[in-house]
């Protein structure tokens, strides 16, 4: 498995992999309506190439790699993405976004992904990262709580016009 920053051509997977994600993960929180419409405005291509080519923001993706399961065609595919922005003037950083296609989940991209944002985040001076994760999405809470994240609180967020409950996670810097 290779860890890489993403370009401006992974946009396409990107946008991919969010869609099958939410679609599996979330059947009976989000509708059909709901996820084309949050796709179509979080991963909007223009959306990606800013975060590619700005300063403060991690767009990193997994490719299977050295998956010796994979054959040759597919060894470079693009199977999950991380996305993380400092806020320096806060001294935080954030993880917006992680997720792996569901059908390579279950050997550690995801927990690699999660540690080269937040090594990055650390590297650029931030002492806590921030993260959150809708609150009936049980798996993906459990993966921020397994990783040290501390439940700071609860917020909402609007996906296709519709408001959901998600939780706050904050993980600190030991130094």
């Amino acid at each position: 498995m290779t860890i890489r920053r993403a370009t401006v051509g992974d946009a396409d997977a990107i946008r991919r992999i969010a869609g099958d994600s939410w679609e599996a993960d979330y059947p009976s929180i989000l509708s059909r309506e709901s996820v084309e419409s949050g796709v179509e405005e979080w991963y909007d291509p223009a959306r990606v190439r800013g975060a590619v080519e700005a300063d403060d923001e991690l767009l990193y993706v997994a490719e299977r790699g050295e998956d010796t399961t994979a054959d040759a065609a597919d060894a470079e595919e693009i199977v999950g993405f991380a996305h993380g922005v400092v806020d320096g003037n806060a001294g935080a950083g954030h993880v917006l976004r992680l997720y792996v296609h569901p059908d390579a989940r279950g050997e550690g991209r995801g927990r690699r992904l999660l540690e080269r944002v937040r090594d990055d985040l650390f590297d650029r001076g931030v002492d806590r990262i921030h993260a959150t994760v809708l609150r009936e999405n049980e798996p993906g809470n459990e993966f921020y709580r397994s990783f040290g994240f501390e439940r700071t609180g609860e917020a909402e967020t609007t996906i296709g016009g519709e408001a959901y409950p998600e939780t706050n996670y904050t993980l600190r810097r030991t130094r």
